[in-house]
């Protein structure tokens, strides 16, 4: 024991130490991944919003060079004083093109001396030259294109923000200098836009000549700026002159930042879009201070409680056997929690996986199938057939929440027909007795699973016996009810309806008073391992609950037990004279318009086919917004809406109570092949198909639903 509890003070050592050494690793390498991510998706970003940048940038200069070669071809071969003449209708054409331009300043046509003959900003313009600006004399010599001047200042008289020009040349017939065609840009126009998109803490944006002077700045600046061609940027640009990334300290103000830059097409202007790389390490440091919120908390307490933990070790072996015994409490109600919860989901797909058997049989038969379409059935039974295999292996016993299919019968007549089956399953060692009454003992609740609780009841007595003994099942009109029953319609005066007991005796071995009160536990058994799941019972009981009955057992060790099966009983009035064909033909649909709704598309298509196949109208959605959105857009179209139960999100009751909201009328038909909403609210009042269904059932059930609501209209007109 003292070695034990040695060992155990050492390892909580160890533990102690690595509560501490082990989340500093982990947040350690945590770091290193989370700025590496960081500074990829800071990459990403820049070259994202480089590709705006640039996209911008080239449309401005290619509408700007398509302006000033239409207003070249406006001027070709005209002398200046045919210019001059015509200076009125010019000016106007100016004004309006800079009007439609933001971008630009203005637009000026010069004669050969620098002199202006037409602008936009002043008619006529003043006797002024301006051959000293660097967008006219770098076309005096020879044509070069389109020149991209730097920034300039406005000359007296004229006024306002600062621009750099973009001019053409102008040449006579035989290829002299007659003048310049010029476009003055608005840096500001660039700034703004970079404003726009640049909204990021950090972000920045410049574009330049590919001499080094900016010709715009995000942020602003207040003077004119020149790179150094021979310094860094200018050295990546000649190693990489189309594009390129890089992390620089900017010139202009020393800070570090992140820039990506790019070549604008044949033009000698670059694009530069960044981010500072402050703020890309804020974004990681806020990152990693998500991590420390919890991960320091966190610690901190494992190691409190480790530090607590191993001053009382010597203190708790008592308390350690009771956590375990609250542990394997807890463990085996999420144990119970999980099956549950698998039960309902894998019974759920096992029966959409059926509908696709059912389905693709019901097409199979049909006359003049093409091959292809045969064969597409085949293989989709095929693939159906192995998932299912998979499933069976999943299926539960016991599933409380199922959706119950309630039917009227009478109890007396289920018991003869089971009596041959029970034989068989019971075997001869086991006497059977039935005690029937005279009268119909008629209740309504799902007859399979009836037939389920009996087989269980007589399985659970078998056993009692160990193979040999005597059973006797009882069926009457009840005179007396349990207590649990008491408040339930029908209990206080017993023969309007009151309540049918089915009751299975042995003479087993009985059950210990101790063990009375867990026997419908689910999976609480006192057979050996192997020997049973304990889910018998619960069957029972579940069945019992969910049909509006109740389940006694009343025992003595060594006298047997005796098991009563309350059921509501139902006039025998309510039981149907002839029970309708299942074989019954499908109607054909005559264009009816139907609104499949089924998250499952390969059922979905399915149904599709079939109700085509038998001239329905179909509109298929596989998610109940979608078909919302169709019936509020036009509703009138629709005759009736097929939708399956359990969805993602909007369930199909969701989508009914969507459409019961906004008023609108078109029948609904719900399929499923299991529900928990179902089976507490039951089916809302709409027509209910249960997975697996035939398209014969399915068109059937459509064309009633339809046919009502053709019923009503026809009455409301």
């Amino acid at each position: 024991m003292q070695g034990a509890q040695r060992n155990s003070l050492r390892l909580l050592q160890w533990m102690m130490a690595a509560s501490l050494a082990l989340p500093i690793a982990l947040f350690v390498i945590v770091s290193v991944i989370s700025y590496n991510s960081t500074l990829d998706t800071a990459d990403r970003e820049i070259e994202r919003t480089l590709d705006v940048a640039h996209e911008h940038a080239l449309k401005v200069f290619e509408t700007i060079d398509r302006s000033l070669a239409e207003l070249n071809e406006v001027v070709r071969g005209l002398s200046d004083d045919q210019i001059r003449s015509r200076e009125g209708a010019l000016h106007k054409r100016l004004k309006q093109l800079t009007e439609s331009l933001p971008q630009l300043k203005s637009v000026w046509i010069f004669d050969a001396n620098g002199k202006a003959l037409v602008n936009s900003l002043a008619s006529p313009p003043p006797d002024q030259s301006f051959a000293d600006r660097d967008y006219f004399y770098a076309q005096v010599d020879q044509s070069i294109g389109s020149f991209i001047g730097a920034t300039l200042t406005p000359r007296p008289p004229y006024q306002g923000a600062r621009f750099f020009g973009v001019s053409r040349r102008r040449s006579s017939e035989d290829g002299s200098f007659v003048g310049v065609i010029q476009a003055s840009v608005l840096p500001e126009y660039f700034e703004s836009f970079y404003a726009r998109i640049g909204t990021d803490p950090g972000s920045f944006f410049a574009m330049g000549r590919a001499d080094g002077v900016l010709l715009a700045h995000f942020p602003r600046l207040d003077r004119d700026v020149r790179l150094d061609p021979n310094g860094p940027i200018g050295h990546s640009i000649a190693t990489h002159p189309d594009h390129g990334l890089m992390t620089i300290a900017w010139p202009t103000d020393g800070i570090e930042r992140r820039i990506g830059y790019r070549r604008v097409a044949e033009y000698p202007i670059y694009v530069s879009a960044g981010l500072e790389t402050s703020a890309i390490r804020a974004r990681w440091l806020a990152t990693i201070s998500q991590h420390l919120v919890f991960g320091v908390p966190a610690t901190a307490l494992l190691f409190i409680l480790l530090v607590f933990a191993f001053r009382r070790t010597q203190h708790l072996q008592i308390e350690a056997a009771k956590r375990r015994e609250v542990e394997e409490a807890l463990k085996h109600s999420q144990r119970l929690e999980a099956l549950g919860q698998l039960t309902g989901g894998v019974a759920h797909d096992f029966n959409n996986l059926l509908t696709v058997i059912r389905a693709s049989v019901d097409l199979l038969n049909r006359p003049q199938l093409s091959e292809e379409r045969r064969q597409r059935y085949i293989t989709a039974i095929a693939e159906a057939v192995a998932r299912a295999a998979k499933l069976t292996s999943q299926l539960l016993a016991f599933a409380r929440r199922q959706t119950l299919k309630p039917e009227v019968f009478d109890v007396g007549d289920r018991m003869r027909s089971l009596r041959d089956m029970l034989a068989t399953l019971l075997g001869p060692a086991i006497e059977i007795v039935t005690q029937l009454p005279t009268e119909p003992c008629l209740v309504s609740a799902d007859a399979g699973q009836f037939e389920t609780a009996m087989i269980n009841m007589a399985t659970n007595a078998r056993d009692a016996m160990q193979g040999k003994g005597r059973i006797v099942f009882t069926v009457h009109a009840a005179t007396s009810v349990p207590d649990m029953l008491a408040h339930l319609p029908g209990s206080q005066t017993l023969k309007n309806p009151g309540f049918v007991c089915v009751t299975v005796s042995d003479s087993g071995v009985g059950i210990p008073a101790a063990q009375l009160g867990r026997i419908f536990e689910p999976f609480f058994t006192t057979k050996q391992v192997g020997q049973g799941t304990g889910l018998g019972l619960s069957q029972v009981f579940g069945f019992a609950r969910q049909s509006g009955g109740e389940v006694t057992v009343v025992s003595e060790v060594g006298q047997g037990s005796t098991f009563s099966l309350y059921l509501p009983r139902v006039p025998a009035d309510l039981l149907p004279r002839s029970q309708a064909p299942t074989t019954a033909p499908a109607v054909a649909g005559s264009g009816m318009s139907v609104l499949v709704v089924e998250d499952n598309i390969e059922l979905g298509n399915f149904a599709a086919d079939g109700l085509t196949e038998l001239g329905y109208s179909i509109t298929l959605v596989d998610n109940a917004a979608d078909a919302l959105t169709e019936l509020v857009g036009d509703a009138d179209r629709f005759d009736v809406v097929f939708s399956d139960v359990v969805m993602p999100g909007m369930t199909g009751l969701d989508l009914a109570q969507a459409m019961r909201d906004r008023c609108i009328s078109v029948p609904m038909v719900l399929t499923t092949g299991y529900s928990q909403a179902l089976s507490q609210d039951g089916v809302a009042g709409f027509e209910l198909v249960q997975k697996p269904y035939s398209i014969e059932e399915l068109s059937r059930v459509l064309h009633r639903a339809a046919r009502l609501k053709r019923v009503r209209d026809g009455a409301a007109e």
